[in-house]
């Protein structure tokens, strides 16, 4: 699928069966998320956009390349997504930081809205939405959707791992829309989750199980 991007990095997938291991701990899973959206956000942010300025080095002056423009937002997906932001900010600390909170209905398994607070202006910057898990794709899909009806453009979406059919989802309603994941499972089951998976992201970067 055009814009859809699975990594096949030895390193990120190594990451990905450790998080994977139910006996992996919350601090060990919390830095595996980050450092995973680390590796991620290297190939994601290829394409940022550069422009040449004045540096004085200490033997002389030159034109050397530096990001342009207003640079990059990330909007992790609450609250999962928080875990892979230090990942993004570690190769851009300059990055403004939105939230867009959703949680998904036990029995329906839709994703329900109730905050969303974004950099101003947010359509002039990159914007990378992350988020471990794409499973139905339904919380993707509004998250993007906010996003757009707040003048967002520039859309990129990382997900640690993603079912199919949560991928086919989200790129039929945000075609434009770069998808960034670390590996691409088997299915959902019948209580949407996503096999093999590696349970709830959330609950294991938190704690909270």
């Amino acid at each position: 699928m055009e814009n859809v991007f699975i990594m096949d990095h030895p390193l990120i997938q190594h990451k990905i069966s450790m998080l994977r291991n139910k006996n992996t701990g919350t601090n060990e899973f919390r830095k595996l998320i980050e450092e995973i959206a680390v590796l991620m956000g290297y190939e994601a942010l290829r394409d940022l956009p550069l422009e040449d300025v004045e540096v004085e080095t200490p033997i002389e002056t030159c034109m050397s390349p530096m990001i342009a423009g207003k640079k990059l937002a990330v909007v992790p997906v609450l609250r999962a997504g928080l875990g892979m932001v230090n990942g993004i900010t570690t190769l851009v600390p300059s990055a403004k930081i939105g939230h867009i909170g959703l949680y998904r209905d036990p029995e329906t398994h839709e994703p329900h809205e109730y905050y969303c607070k974004l950099p101003d202006p947010i359509d002039q910057r990159l914007i990378v939405v992350t988020d471990p898990m794409l499973a139905t794709g339904g919380s993707a899909v509004d998250a993007v959707r906010m996003i757009k009806e707040h003048g967002g453009k520039n859309i990129k979406c990382m997900f640690v791992i993603a079912a199919p059919e949560g991928l086919e989802s989200l790129h039929k309603e945000h075609p434009d829309v770069q998808i960034y994941v670390g590996h691409l499972d088997r299915e959902l089951n019948d209580h949407a989750y996503i096999c093999p998976g590696l349970g709830d992201a959330g609950d294991r970067i938190f704690g909270t199980i």
